[in-house]
């Protein structure tokens, strides 16, 4: 029996004769059902009409993404370290040749996915890369459509998952959101990873925070906090945001501090007014 993937969010469901009326990611408040309805696809339907294409991202840095875009469009990355290679966030094309490639840069020892509208087809893909363990924090379990033995939930306030690789848990947009700091990346200088946890903004200079994006249900002030607090502690002159491109190159930790203290004055004036 097939995996049905949601057309709208990317996420592949357990095997099942017949598709599920509704995807449960799509009905919740944070996302939204396509406008032509629920839709479904396959892997072996996405395979005939999409590929995935490799993008330099930063040096060591490499973007994985799907195109024609398919669903919410993100890009995984990968990197390697001296534990092996990891995969950071998650898309749902899985193909051979993608596979192929990955192993060609170094292969993939661990993966982490930042929140549950990037878990897609995370199952298939451990598998394809020998059944490689997939973190994902403790608190988004209830989001998992499909479990798997090589899911590893995690819980407190981060998990070093190789040498110099961190994953911080944010909370905001999820309550288990999730960001990865590298210590390694932009030579030694520091990289984070973070999905949309926190989002780099067109400006490529700036970043913001958000409950649900595409229907702007914004995050509060309380919540902003504890994602800033939580980073403190780590130092990056990177940050590398879900999609292709949407990266600050410089100044990543003067970048972010900036951002929170701006996001929480825009609040409090809206709320003044």
């Amino acid at each position: 029996m097939p995996n049905f993937v949601c057309t709208t969010c990317g996420t592949q469901y357990p095997e099942s004769l017949l598709p599920a009326e509704h995807c449960v990611i799509c009905t919740e408040e944070r996302q939204y059902v396509g406008w032509k309805g629920q839709l479904w696809t396959t892997l072996a339907e996405l395979r005939t009409g999409h590929r995935n294409r490799f993008e330099t991202e930063a040096d060591g840095l490499v973007g994985v993404g799907t195109e024609p875009a398919f669903a919410i469009g993100q890009r995984a990355l990968h990197f390697m370290t001296p534990a092996g290679g990891v995969l950071w966030d998650c898309i749902s094309l899985v193909d051979d040749a993608t596979v192929a490639a990955l192993q060609t840069l170094g292969g993939v020892s661990a993966m982490a996915i930042s929140h549950p509208h990037f878990y897609s087809s995370m199952v298939d893909w451990s598998r394809a890369l020998g059944g490689v363990p997939v973190y994902l924090n403790a608190l988004d379990r209830a989001w998992v459509i499909r479990d798997d033995p090589a899911i590893r939930y995690w819980e407190g306030a981060a998990l070093a998952i190789a040498p110099g690789v961190t994953l911080i848990h944010c909370g905001g947009h999820f309550a288990g959101s999730t960001v990865l700091h590298w210590a390694a990346g932009d030579g030694g200088l520091g990289a984070l990873l973070v999905g949309d946890t926190i989002m780099v903004g067109q400006d490529r200079r700036t970043a913001s925070f958000m409950y649900s994006y595409p229907n702007l249900i914004p995050l509060n002030a309380r919540a902003v906090g504890r994602i800033a607090a939580a980073l403190e502690p780590y130092q990056f002159e990177q940050i590398f945001g879900g999609w292709f491109g949407k990266n600050i190159l410089e100044g990543g930790t003067q970048a972010l501090r900036y951002s929170a203290r701006r996001y929480l004055h825009a609040i409090a004036e809206r709320a003044e007014g």
